[in-house]
């Protein structure tokens, strides 16, 4: 299909009614009827929420499984990189796919659980091998002798890594854990697979129903874009306060 001008491109189809396909005034609609801009904002609240929460379910699993790498206990050891391998090397879709139809039959009760909460689950664990591997290399990067000297000091060896090890080791992880982040923005996409009502899901089924495909795919490539760059602007901000004084780019070091 031949690119139309730009001169031709209807961005008042996001003022229209998805039953009736009439325009809105105010483009957004009431009483029971929603316009297509309705529709993109409730997609981009749903990627957003399942960013959000993968993200959170990420950080936290990623981290206990990236400190279990680095521990004196072979069977710890063990189990770290085995979540790690396992969940890093399948594809996401097939992740997915997995929770969404094969978990259930397994588990009754998953049948119960709402497709988003799977996603949430798919992607928080898939992500969480890749920041597992981050906090691995992070405490890794840390000098043997800080965990010997809080040995030395009388702290137990969880003591050594909430006191010690891990206020450092986090610090020079946020640059790639903020790629991890802007990274599950992107991956939220394959959602729609399971008819979460996420950007892509939106995209897809707005084009079939008004030919429109130049201005809702730039529309909701715009909202990604605006999204994963929000995420970027925090994790420099949080980075900034975080950073040890002394540090290249840090303002004590100048």
């Amino acid at each position: 299909m031949r690119r139309p001008p730009v001169s031709s491109w209807d961005w008042q189809v996001f003022c229209r009614s998805t039953i009736e396909g009439s325009d809105v005034a105010g483009c957004f609609g009431k009483d029971g009827d929603i316009t297509y801009l309705d529709w993109l904002l409730s997609a981009w609240g749903w990627t957003l929420s399942v960013s959000v929460l993968a993200l959170a379910l990420a950080l936290v699993v990623g981290t206990l499984i990236g400190i279990l790498r680095t521990v004196p206990h072979k069977g710890l050891a063990f189990f770290g990189e085995a979540w790690t391998e396992l969940f890093r090397n399948i594809p996401l879709l097939v992740q997915i796919m997995l929770w969404y139809h094969v978990l259930p039959q397994l588990i009754p009760p998953l049948k119960d659980v709402p497709g988003f909460v799977l996603v949430v689950f798919a992607l928080g664990f898939f992500t969480s091998a890749r920041v597992s591997e981050q906090v691995r290399a992070g405490i890794q990067s840390l000098p043997r002798g800080q965990r010997n000297a809080g040995l030395a000091m009388g702290m137990t060896l969880p003591q050594t890594y909430r006191h010690v090890l891990l206020p450092m080791a986090l610090r020079i992880v946020i640059p790639p854990l903020t790629s991890e982040s802007m990274g599950i923005i992107k991956n939220s996409a394959v959602a729609f697979a399971v008819s979460v009502a996420e950007l892509t899901m939106f995209a897809m089924q707005s084009t079939e129903e008004t030919s429109r495909n130049f201005e809702i795919y730039l529309a909701v490539t715009g909202l990604y874009f605006i999204s994963a760059l929000l995420v970027n602007r925090v994790a420099l901000l949080i980075e900034a306060r975080l950073r040890i004084p002394g540090t290249i780019g840090s303002t004590g070091g100048r």
